[in-house]
């Protein structure tokens, strides 16, 4: 099975974000064809959460895990240092008061 274009995921996690009326935003846009995805879910009371998708080199499975929960601006913190370490590195902005990211929902590893 051919593997997925960062953009594309993107584009594809967007349009599922809008089916179930969760706003989204790409704040960084990486690499169109390489490069890694963070998802900020903004809570809108002052909270984030930040995931990355881990991909498993033995076995190529791919999961999400939390890499930062916290105050907005500690996750925007550490949204800067991992553009510090990645240049070509996709983030999107996921806004839901009730924390919806749909990250675990099959399609979406």
């Amino acid at each position: 099975m051919a593997r997925l274009t960062a953009e594309f995921w993107v584009h594809a996690y967007l349009a599922r974000l809008r089916l179930a009326d969760i706003p989204a935003f790409v704040v960084a846009r990486g690499d169109a064809t390489a490069g890694a995805v963070l998802v900020k879910c903004n809570t809108l009371d002052g909270s984030a959460t930040l995931h990355q998708r881990r991909i498993d080199l033995m076995t190529g499975e791919s999961a999400w895990m939390e890499l930062a929960r916290g105050p907005e601006a500690d996750v925007d913190g550490a949204i800067g240092k991992q553009r510090g370490f990645d240049p070509d590195l996709w983030v999107i902005e996921v806004e839901d008061r009730a924390g919806r990211h749909l990250l675990g929902e099959p399609g979406l590893a």
